[in-house]
């Protein structure tokens, strides 16, 4: 998973938005492991381009469980007029339109939705979320 360096010609911590369509459960968990694991290089922001009235209760479960991190506290689903102009934008695999949101940098992790599967299938996706989220943070360089 050695990816390509992100260079940045900013003055300011970059902003990545972590999207995908209904902002309540794989951009909601990536948001989280970003504010964990890369808020020293970069600041993490989760939309959507739909809402659910909630964040994914699986997710919330898990993500408690595994990191100690209360999503429902610390985090609301948001659309993307709700959040700051992003640098980066990471798309979770939509498997609908992608919104187009301008930016400096954009990839698509295209991770499958774990919504109405096993824990196990949620764990998994947890667990690939951190790993791109702190490969993510080693990528950047920003002038």
């Amino acid at each position: 998973m050695n990816k390509a360096k992100i260079t940045l010609d900013i003055e300011e911590r970059p902003k990545v938005a972590f999207v995908c369509v209904h902002n309540s459960c794989r951009s909601q968990i990536a948001e989280a492991l970003g504010k964990r694991f890369a808020s020293d290089v970069f600041d993490s922001y989760s939309a959507g381009t739909h809402l659910k009235d909630h964040i994914n209760p699986d997710a919330v479960r898990l993500m408690k469980q595994i990191y100690g991190i209360d999503m429902e506290e610390s985090q609301h689903n948001k659309l993307l007029e709700d959040i700051p102009s992003p640098d980066v934008v990471i798309t979770m695999g939509c498997n609908v339109q992608c919104p187009m949101l301008p930016c400096k940098f954009r990839e698509d992790w295209g991770l499958e939705d774990p919504s109405g599967k096993s824990d196990e299938a949620f764990l998994a996706i947890i667990h690939e979320i951190e790993s791109k989220v702190k490969v993510l943070r080693e990528r950047f360089i920003v002038m």
